[in-house]
């Protein structure tokens, strides 16, 4: 079994001793009636997922030496002139993000803590590596979006379209970073351009199934509010910490039986004083086995 301890090699803003908050987080984990789960881009980014470098400049090369793209995230706002250029380009950033990478060791690592308790996910990850590792989709809510999705460009209706076949399709078919106008995605019902299901503006896409994730949290926050909840804030800084890093404070804060354990890079301090059972990590890759 590997030793948790070699994961966690910088030092670490806390009083105790990290065998001891290595125990803690042991012992909460097979103790707690809930866990609930916050993952940010941090987590996906231990798990070895990168959105620049030696690999994404491969990929990318001919993007990169027409449009000077340096990395996936900052190429999404890159204005493109053409639909048929915008598209062969979300096309490959599509596949290159969702479908290309398999479930990662640490997804599944995650997974296996776990197993047999009532868990939940909340995450604003997009790439679907939960769902890759086998977590209860009925367990997960991804706030901001799915790579997997296209919707209506203005927002209305809210209904999305699973985009895999379309990818499949678009990426044979580019050629000198544009795809034919025939590619070019449309809503099916009405001709409207779409776009990626990601939360940029007020017109991304809120369908069923997410008002129905959105409410399973909040049940299940209800639920764990008086047991002994554990929660896992994994990868999380300031991008956009309402989602899942103030609130899962205001629970440590405010739930009688609540830890939150934080496993962050660069950001593992508090914002409120009154969180009192509190364990902090300055690295973001997790033990595969935490518990037996």
């Amino acid at each position: 079994m590997t030793s948790i301890k070699n994961f966690f090699s910088r030092p670490q803003p806390a009083t105790l001793p990290l065998e001891e908050r290595l125990a803690k987080v042991q012992q909460l984990l097979q103790e707690a009636d809930h866990v609930l789960i916050g993952a940010g881009a941090g987590l996906s980014a231990a798990a070895g997922l990168e959105y620049s470098g030696e690999d994404f400049e491969q990929e990318f090369r001919p993007w990169l030496e027409k449009y000077g793209i340096t990395d996936l995230y900052s190429s999404s706002f890159y204005p493109f002139e053409t639909e048929e250029e915008r598209w062969a380009y979300w096309a490959k950033h599509i596949w290159f993000a969702r479908y290309r990478p398999e479930a990662k060791a640490l997804y599944k690592d995650l997974l296996q803590w776990v197993e047999g308790k009532d868990y939940f996910v909340i995450t604003t990850n997009v790439d679907g590596q939960f769902e890759k590792a086998g977590f209860d989709t009925e367990r997960l809510f991804a706030v901001q979006g799915d790579y997997a999705y296209l919707q209506p460009r203005s927002g209305e209706p809210q209904v999305l379209y699973h985009n895999q076949e379309w990818v499949e399709k678009a990426l044979p078919a580019i050629h000198d970073c544009r795809i034919p106008s025939e590619l070019v995605p449309r809503v099916p019902e009405t001709g409207e351009l779409m776009s990626p299901n990601l939360r940029c503006d007020d017109t991304f896409v809120e369908d069923e199934y997410w008002h129905r994730q959105a409410e399973r949290y909040s049940e299940f926050v209800e639920k764990a509010r008086t047991g002994h909840l554990l929660l896992l804030e994994l990868g999380v800084g300031f991008n956009t910490p309402s989602i899942i890093r103030f609130p899962f404070e205001r629970m440590a804060a405010q739930f009688p039986h609540t830890t939150l354990v934080r496993m962050n890079r660069d950001y593992p301090q508090l914002m409120t004083p009154e969180v009192k059972n509190f364990i902090a990590f300055t690295q973001t890759s997790f033990p595969s086995r935490c518990c037996p």
